[in-house]
C-alpha cells in the first residue's frame, strides 16, 4: 500500500465519522445516521439520575434535588457512563473559558461603565502575577480618582476569575444595590470596571478616593458545578494592608445560588448598617449575632 491510498483511506474514515459520508462505516451493513449530540452544558444536574434499577429512586431524586453534586451517575461496567464523562468535559471546558476570556467591550460601554485596568498587561501575568492585578498604574490611577472624587460608597465591578459570572450577574445586582441605596438615602456616582481584578485592587481604590465604603462585585474562581458564581466584597475603610477578616463578603451569586437580584438587595441593606457602625468583616455586628 502506497501513502497515496493510505491518504485516501483515511480521509474516507474521517468523513465517515464526521458523518459526511452516506456510505454505511461498515461494508454490507445498513447505514443508521447518529443522533445529534445534546447539550449535555443544559441538564439540570439535580434532576438526572442515571443508576439503572435503583432500589429507592424515588428518595435519590428527592435527595438529588438539594444539591448538583454528581452523585447518581450510574456506571458502564467500573467506569462513568458515556454521557456522565461528556457532562464532566463540557462543565471543566466552561471554566477553562470563563478563566481565560475577557469580558467583552461591549459589556461596560453599553452598561455606562467607567473603564479602567489594573498593572496586568494580558490574562497569561494576570493569572501568574496576582500582585499586579491588586494595583494600578499612574494614568488609571487618575481615572480613579476622578471617578471616586466625592462618593462616599463606591461601587466597582471586576473581571476577577469568571468573565461569564460577571456578565451573566453583575448588572441585576449592580441594579438592585443602586436602587436599595437609593431607598437608604444613599445616592451612588458612576461605577468602575476593573479588567485583570483581584480583590485586593479595592484597597488601592481606597487609598485613592479616600471613600469610606467600597463594594466589589467580582468573578470567583469557576468549578464544576457553575462557571458564572459571583461574589461582592465590601470593605469599610479599605487601604493598602488592610486584613482581609475586615472584608464582608456574599458569595455564591449566580442563578443556582444567590439570585443577583437578591444578593443586591441583601448588600444594600448591609451597607447602611456598616457605615453606621463604621466597620466591615469581623468588626460588624448583625442584629441576631453576639
Amino acid at each position: 500500500m502506497n501513502k497515496d491510498e493510505l491518504t485516501t483511506i483515511v480521509a474516507q474514515m474521517l468523513r465517515q465519522m464526521s458523518g459526511l459520508s452516506d456510505e454505511p462505516p461498515v461494508k454490507a451493513a445498513d447505514y443508521t445516521p447518529t443522533a445529534p449530540t445534546p447539550d449535555f452544558g443544559k441538564v439540570d444536574l439535580r434532576k438526572q439520575y442515571l443508576v439503572e434499577n435503583p432500589a429507592n429512586g424515588a428518595a435519590f431524586l428527592s435527595l438529588k434535588a438539594k444539591t448538583p453534586a454528581r452523585i447518581g451517575v450510574g456506571r458502564a461496567g467500573a467506569r462513568y457512563k458515556t454521557e456522565t464523562m461528556l457532562r464532566f468535559r463540557a462543565d471543566h471546558a466552561a471554566a477553562q473559558d470563563s478563566v481565560f476570556s475577557l469580558v467583552p467591550e461591549e459589556f461596560y460601554k453599553k452598561n455606562n461603565l467607567v473603564f479602567v485596568q489594573t498593572r496586568c498587561k494580558d490574562k497569561d501575568e494576570y493569572l501568574t502575577r496576582p500582585d499586579l492585578g491588586r494595583r494600578f498604574d499612574e494614568k488609571n490611577q487618575q481615572i480613579i480618582r476622578q471617578v471616586g472624587q466625592g462618593q462616599r460608597v463606591l461601587l466597582v465591578i471586576g473581571d476577577g476569575l469568571s468573565s461569564a459570572a460577571v456578565e451573566a450577574n453583575a448588572i441585576d445586582c449592580a441594579a438592585a444595590i443602586r436602587q436599595g441605596l437609593s431607598a437608604s438615602g444613599i445616592t451612588l456616582g458612576e461605577t468602575l470596571f476593573i479588567q485583570y481584578c483581584r480583590v485586593g485592587a479595592s484597597d488601592h481604590i481606597g487609598d485613592l478616593t479616600g471613600c469610606e465604603l467600597v463594594c466589589m462585585l467580582v468573578g470567583e474562581r469557576p468549578g464544576l458545578v457553575t462557571s458564572e458564581s459571583m461574589s461582592a466584597y465590601i470593605t469599610y475603610k479599605p487601604h493598602i494592608g488592610i486584613s482581609e477578616s475586615k472584608r464582608t463578603v456574599i458569595s455564591n451569586i449566580h442563578r443556582q445560588g444567590t439570585p443577583a437580584l437578591e444578593a443586591g438587595a441583601h448588600i444594600a441593606s448591609l451597607i447602611p448598617t456598616m457605615l453606621a457602625q463604621k466597620a466591615s468583616g469581623i468588626d460588624l455586628r448583625q442584629e441576631g449575632m453576639q
